[in-house]
């Protein structure tokens, strides 16, 4: 087992240093230990949670999924988060990293990636950059992997060996960490995959070796990212998927700026 995927002990001060989803998922845990719940009961509605925990439904939804990898619940699309088994004497909560953490970091990281690369590209690196995105066009089903190529040969062509190994374990970690593969396939199951558009804009960046505009449509990119991975948590609440993710990219924006 990988420090990727071990469970973590909650410790003598477990929540102080806490993001909020873990914070609501040990609360979560404690209800439902508390025999609040049986099992086959539908949890509170993810806008009754937002208003009784003083959360915003993303932090809702990481925390559900957290209890979802761990089996504590069952998430059906549509319906709701419905109780799958209850906390027993050794159960403790324990926390991987989330599709919305690694995709934050993604985009610090990526967004360097690409400012680096676009003073360093080769013709030959910009030429498989322009097949791989005919690849996601022409074959979804292969996007994922033509995605992933395309990114790592970006952070290849940054020229800095170890940009380039931290770029590829963050993409490593999308299998990795239970909670992130979890809801990378929940995006697939809501048919959501690269868009062209969003690649052609990075490549074209690149092709005028500019680099503040590479980092930036690199950051627009994976912002648009966290918007797709906040809808496939919840395909009715789609404006409010964007309004959060914006709210994050203004985040990091500020952060990098």
């Amino acid at each position: 087992m990988t420090d990727a995927t071990r469970p973590q002990s909650p410790g003598p001060e477990a929540g102080s240093h806490d993001r909020l989803y873990q914070d609501l998922a040990r609360k979560l845990m404690a209800e439902l230990a508390t025999g609040k719940f049986k099992v086959g009961d539908r949890l509170p509605a993810e806008r009754e949670l937002t208003t009784q925990y003083n959360v915003s439904r993303p932090t809702v939804r990481e925390a559900v999924i957290a209890l979802e990898v761990q089996g504590f619940v069952e998430v059906k699309v549509g319906s709701g988060a419905y109780v799958r088994r209850l906390p027993g004497r050794d159960d403790t909560p324990g926390f991987n990293i989330s599709a919305f953490e690694l995709t934050e970091a993604r985009l610090l990281f990526e967004g360097e990636a690409a400012a680096l690369a676009a003073t360093q590209i080769s013709e030959d690196e910009l030429a498989e950059l322009a097949g791989l995105i005919d690849e996601m066009d022409r074959n979804p089903e292969g996007a994922v992997k033509a995605d992933r190529a395309f990114h790592l040969t970006i952070a290849r062509a940054s020229r800095n060996n170890a940009v380039a190994e931290a770029v590829e374990r963050l993409w490593e970690l999308r299998q990795l960490s239970p909670e992130s593969a979890l809801l990378h396939e929940k995006a697939r199951n809501a048919n959501v995959i690269p868009v062209v558009e969003e690649h052609t804009a990075v490549l074209e960046a690149l092709r005028a070796h500019d680099s503040n505009a590479a980092r930036a449509a690199m950051r627009t990119h994976l912002a648009a990212v966290l918007d797709s991975l906040l809808f496939a948590t919840e395909e009715k609440a789609i404006e409010e998927a964007r309004r959060a993710a914006r709210a994050k990219r203004e985040r990091y924006v500020r952060a990098t700026s």
